[in-house]
């Protein structure tokens, strides 16, 4: 059994998120002792380490919720898995379609003002200070 600072160390996961995913059911209630402390089996500390490595990889607490419910049921058919993880996949390759625009148009603005001059000639703060001046919409 694993006190939750234990388990905290043991996955690197806060104590306040760790009481967090139980609130929201991801994690089921840990025993308490007579104290009133929590304690977690290793079927918490697993179940806990999924939830860490889902969210490192950008799952939303619904998704990962969702595959909580089908690790639980291994005799279930893996499409569902698989259709959340490839619609994650397309939301993360649109993040990074609009951070390569991001990027581009901060790159141009910055070399459009070489940290010479005033804050009044500033190119940066004139393309922040007016829209139309942006090579793209981002």
């Amino acid at each position: 059994m694993f006190s939750i600072g234990e388990l905290s160390k043991r996955t690197k996961v806060k104590v306040p998120t760790i009481r967090y995913y139980e609130e929201m059911g991801l994690l089921p209630e840990a025993e308490r002792t007579s104290g009133n402390q929590r304690r977690y089996n290793k079927a918490g500390l697993e179940r806990l380490s999924f939830i860490r490595h889902a969210r490192d990889l950008g799952f939303s607490i619904e998704a990962i919720s969702s595959l909580i419910e089908l690790h639980e049921h291994p005799d279930r058919s893996c499409e569902a898995a698989t259709e959340i993880a490839t619609s994650h996949l397309e939301d993360v390759r649109v993040k990074i379609k609009r951070l390569k625009t991001l990027e581009k148009e901060l790159t141009r603005i910055s070399k459009g003002c070489d940290g010479e001059g005033v804050s009044e000639d500033c190119y940066v703060l004139a393309s922040l200070a007016d829209h139309n001046l942006c090579d793209r919409d981002h």
